[in-house]
């Protein structure tokens, strides 16, 4: 049973209250949602991003009556399928449009299994990935997380390590940036177990300010002391939006960079083969992150302690992921996807108000035009975000570990199913192939799924076995 939620999926905190809780999920949703547009790059906006987010989310919680409580973000799954439509576009512009090619055709696949579910419903969902595939896929997402994490942990500073397990030395810089990660932990924990009313519902906005705190201390004595090695928070966001060294209008207020302005200029240059490889690169992952969708939904409904596939169910969630993929993607170039953050955020505060996903979308459109709030998110530090990493992480591992509880570990068939998908998961199973890019946590699951078939097909009942059964 799911312990009691503080607020359910159709309450609605205060306004006040309603702000906080929504500023606490994007805090928690941001650094993923803006480090895809980073790491793909070709000149990809963080803001616009944030406003393509903020833009899916809505649409999927249309289509799912505003009864599922989850944040769509930028998918790390479609990091290689974006850099493949920069790598076969012959301009910049061309690229653009292979974003949004892509993530139509990614959402046209969730489409398409949502009118199969509309038609056949679920029963062969929950065949195909029963407790013992689903339960250590949730917890593969969270433990595939972690290396992240820690990376986040120590991220200001030189990350010299030596060891076959990589570790690290710890240098003035490392030691700053792990007393930061670490004070965020803990006032995120202290205030999530300990907390009163309030303070146990914005553990992470507490933890966070607490971190950054820290960071701000350690920054100042070094700009007093003239030790770059103690300045931990970066400024250059902030300088960044002076306009010869003055505030000025677009200090304030400025339209993030959306793809479509750029994307649309390709058609120009447009060829019928390169539609192709676009195909060729998002589909096979759109279906990769289709078993994906399901987990994460499946997670939710044992915290909420409601089956989201049921209600509102999963032709839904699926038409309200493809559909807000693609105008996601039509403003900020990444196709969205339910945000494990999302769920380990709904969690630990037992906040499932849909209200405060919706609103959090609403903010998330919004500061995608204001460049100060923008200019400190992006301050944030990376130890800061460890630490802040390491409770949400880790709690979507734990609500994996929790559904292998209910499984038969002493049917070798569900043993040998939960292992698989455990050790090649943990162990960074990823393939490309070709130009197709399959997660460690994709081909966990695939193997998982096959071995739970294939096992459980020629598996005979213990009469056929010549064991004795009880009367």
């Amino acid at each position: 049973m799911a312990k009691k939620l503080i607020y359910g999926i159709h309450d609605r905190p205060k306004t006040s209250q309603l702000l906080v809780f929504a500023l606490q999920q994007l805090l928690a949703v941001l650094a993923a949602t803006i480090a895809v547009p980073a790491i793909v790059g070709n000149g990809m906006s963080a803001s616009a991003a944030l406003f393509g987010a903020g833009v899916g989310t809505l649409v999927y919680q249309a289509f799912t009556k505003f009864r599922s409580p989850v944040f769509l973000g930028s998918s790390f799954a479609f990091i290689g399928p974006m850099l493949a439509a920069f790598a076969g576009a012959t301009s910049m512009s061309l690229g653009y449009l292979g974003l949004i090619i892509g993530a139509v055709f990614a959402g046209l696949v969730y489409v398409i299994i949502a009118l199969v579910v509309k038609k056949f419903g679920t029963g062969w969902i929950n065949k195909l990935m029963p407790a013992a595939v689903i339960g250590p896929t949730v917890a593969l997402i969270g433990l595939s997380l972690a290396g992240a994490a820690i990376s986040d942990v120590f991220s200001y500073g030189p990350k010299e390590t030596f060891g076959l397990n990589g570790y690290y030395i710890m240098t003035a810089n490392i030691w700053l940036s792990f007393i930061c990660a670490i004070v965020t932990f803990a006032v995120i924990v202290l205030c999530s177990v300990y907390g009163k009313k309030m303070t146990k519902l914005i553990p992470f906005i507490i933890g966070i300010l607490a971190g950054y705190l820290v960071a701000l201390v350690f920054t100042v004595i070094g700009y007093a002391a003239g030790v770059d090695a103690m300045k931990v928070i970066d400024f250059t966001p902030f300088t960044n939006l002076l306009v010869d060294g003055k505030v000025a209008f677009t200090t304030f207020i400025d339209l993030p960079d959306f793809t479509f302005i750029e994307g649309f200029r390709g058609f120009a240059d447009f060829e019928w083969s390169y539609l192709a490889t676009i195909a060729v690169a998002y589909v096979p992952v759109a279906f990769v992150v289709f078993a994906e969708h399901i987990a994460d939904h499946k997670n939710l409904s044992t915290i909420i302690d409601k089956d989201l596939l049921t209600d509102p169910g999963l032709d839904s969630t699926l038409l309200g992921d493809g559909v807000g993929s693609m105008v996601g993607a039509l403003f900020g170039g990444c196709p969205n996807t339910t945000y494990g953050e999302s769920v380990g955020c709904v969690a630990i505060t037992r906040n499932a108000s849909v209200a405060t996903i919706s609103v959090t979308a609403l903010m998330s459109i919004l500061v995608s035009f204001f460049s100060p709030f923008v200019a400190f998110l992006d301050s944030i530090p990376g130890c800061v975000m460890g630490g802040v990493c390491i409770t949400l992480y880790g709690f979507i591992a734990v609500s994996g570990l929790k559904m292998i509880q209910k499984v038969d570990l002493e049917d070798h068939a569900n043993l040998f199913t939960v292992s698989v998908i455990l050790i090649t998961g943990i162990g960074g199973m990823a393939m490309a192939i070709g130009k197709v890019y399959i997660t460690c946590t994709a081909c966990a699951l695939v193997l998982g799924i096959i071995t739970n078939i294939v096992l459980n097909k020629f598996k005979k009942s213990p009469e056929e076995n010549g064991e004795e059964t009880e009367e």
